[in-house]
């Protein structure tokens, strides 16, 4: 069954169920959903739509471009006619969201903790296996590299850390993040914590 064919039952299902809905708040929600399958499918994204569900669940969270430094993703936003509004981008191997105004005259990109939270989630029940060890960052980056095929994600070790090696397909994209970016989460959840507490 073809992606097209899938989006056209889940509509149908949708609208069967809307016409059972208990409240106009529960039959506007039903439309809210078909209308996004006709929006994906309208603007010619069905097939990026279907890689995105297949990665989903086993890939860290998608982003849509990768920039070496801010002021080049800063310049690739303001030269879109309209801004990728909370959608996720990387600048140098960081995870940012793009917020922007309604109008779109105002921009921001903000630090986002996505990939210490995909990272909290995989070890929840302990720390997975290493595929591969590496004495140096270099080593590891040149493994990456030459790997034949990539998979979503891949735990490898680089001396006494844990790193997850992600490769982004719709936009070609490898990178390394430490685990130890669960240990800033965990320092910001506490800050947060003690400030609630000190109200």
């Amino acid at each position: 069954m073809t992606i097209f064919d899938r989006m056209l039952e889940a509509q149908e299902f949708l609208g069967k169920n809307r016409e059972h809905a208990q409240s106009p708040e529960e039959k506007e929600l039903f439309l809210l959903a078909i209308d996004a399958l006709w929006f994906v499918w309208r603007n010619g994204q069905s097939y990026e739509f279907e890689r995105y569900r297949s990665d989903e669940c086993k890939s860290p969270p998608w982003v849509i471009a990768s920039f070496n430094t801010r002021d080049d993703a800063e310049v690739w936003i303001r030269e879109r006619p309209q801004s990728p509004d909370l959608a996720l981008l990387l600048i140098a191997d960081e995870y940012h969201v793009v917020l922007s105004s309604r109008d779109g005259e105002r921009r921001a990109l903000v630090p986002d903790l996505a990939i210490a939270i995909h990272i909290e989630e995989m070890t929840r029940n302990g720390l997975p296996p290493a595929v591969a060890t590496f004495n140096t960052r270099d080593e590891a980056e040149a493994w990456w590299g030459a790997q034949a095929e990539h998979p979503a994600q891949a735990v490898i070790q680089i001396g006494s850390e844990r790193y997850l090696a992600a490769f982004y397909a719709n936009i070609q994209h490898r990178a390394l993040f430490p685990f130890s970016a669960v240990e800033r989460l965990h320092a910001i959840r506490r800050r947060g914590e003690q400030k609630e507490a000190g109200e």
